[in-house]
């Protein structure tokens, strides 16, 4: 008898591995085990990161204190308070004022600042908004100029937020009337930047304040035989009575720590200290040289400084009487400097004389 014929199977699909493929894809959480499915978690998908809404905050100016230089609060504002009053360093006949507003704690690192100021400024008055922080571990960075519309970016992260006003006019004539200070601050991203591990130095032709009696940056009253100096730029200007900006200097007897409480010679934007993309000023000078100094040797921005002034020495630092004389100075002459803030010990680790 004939052998019945078996039926004839149809042939496997083409592609079975890519079906396979697309099957374990459109399947998760199944995959394929042997001939078994067993389930398994699947590969979270992040989403973009949503950066955390800036913190805002109004200054108080109505609390002044003992660090604030020539100011006065009144029907809600404010204001220079002597216009004849003018930093001892730069000899100028000029309304000068300044407010150490109270530090304010955010709740995450931040290291950019904004200011908006509600202030009516006349044609022969100024006002210079500056904002600095306080690291989780204490210490403080530089001063940074906050104006409208440009943030101050900090050079680390921090978790304390402190802002300067600093007013001017001209003599006789009206002040700056500051009625509101808003501060944003957030977090521009970037990983936080850590100080040099050695404070910088710099070779500076210094020369002596004197002017016993008259009145510093900060506020401080000259004595005879005082110790501090004066640097030309408001970013590493102490306030009153603390060494939070100090320097060392190095002269042909012996080295001083000393304070930084005035502001000058020459310059005031003049941070020279700094690398020149960091420098408020003169970017196009290497760091170190002070631009009263490219001035006088070389006739940098015409032999000029900031103010229009000819340059009559390259001085990029004053020093008080007795820090003077206590380095061995009789006469101007050159100095070593350190600035003890810009290492990895510095900032508020420097000593309150």
């Amino acid at each position: 008898m004939p052998t019945p014929s078996l039926p004839r199977r149809s042939p496997a699909p083409r592609g079975g591995p890519r079906t396979a493929r697309v099957l374990r894809a459109a399947a998760c959480p199944l995959a394929l085990a042997g001939a078994a499915l067993t389930a398994v978690p699947c590969p979270a998908v992040a989403g973009p990161a949503v950066p955390p809404a800036p913190v805002s905050w109004q200054a108080d100016l109505s609390r002044t204190g003992a660090d604030d230089v020539n100011v006065r609060y009144g029907s809600g504002a404010l204001r220079v308070r002597d216009g004849s009053v003018s930093p001892a360093s730069l000899g100028r006949d000029r309304g000068y004022a300044s407010a150490l507003l109270e530090a304010h704690h955010v709740d995450r690192p931040v290291d950019r600042v904004t200011a908006a100021l509600d202030a009516t400024v006349p044609d022969a008055a100024n006002v210079e908004v500056d904002v600095r922080g306080r690291t989780a571990g204490g210490t403080w960075t530089e001063w940074r100029r906050a104006e409208s519309g440009t943030p101050a970016e900090l050079p680390r992260q921090v978790v304390d937020v402190q802002a300067r006003l600093t007013l001017w006019n001209a003599k006789g004539e009206p002040t700056a009337a500051v009625r509101a200070l808003t501060l944003t601050a957030d977090d521009m991203g970037g990983a936080p930047a850590a100080p040099a591990s050695v404070a910088f130095s710099a070779r500076l032709y210094a020369t002596r304040e004197g002017l016993v009696g008259h009145t510093t940056a900060n506020g401080h009253v000259i004595r005879e035989d005082d110790h501090f100096v004066a640097l030309p730029s408001r970013r590493a200007l102490s306030p009153k009575g603390s060494g939070q900006y100090s320097v060392q200097v190095c002269g042909p007897a012996r080295c001083e720590t000393a304070p930084v409480w005035d502001v000058g010679p020459w310059n005031t934007h003049d941070d020279h200290w700094n690398p020149p993309a960091q420098r408020e000023q003169w970017k196009d000078l290497p760091q170190g040289l002070p631009e009263a100094q490219a001035a006088y040797e070389s006739g940098y921005n015409g032999g000029r400084d900031e103010f229009g002034r000819q340059v009559a020495n390259p001085a990029g630092i004053d020093l008080a009487d007795g820090t003077f004389y206590n380095v061995g100075l009789y006469d101007n002459g050159w100095v070593t400097v350190t600035y003890l803030w810009t290492g990895s010990t510095g900032d508020a680790a420097a000593p309150t004389p």
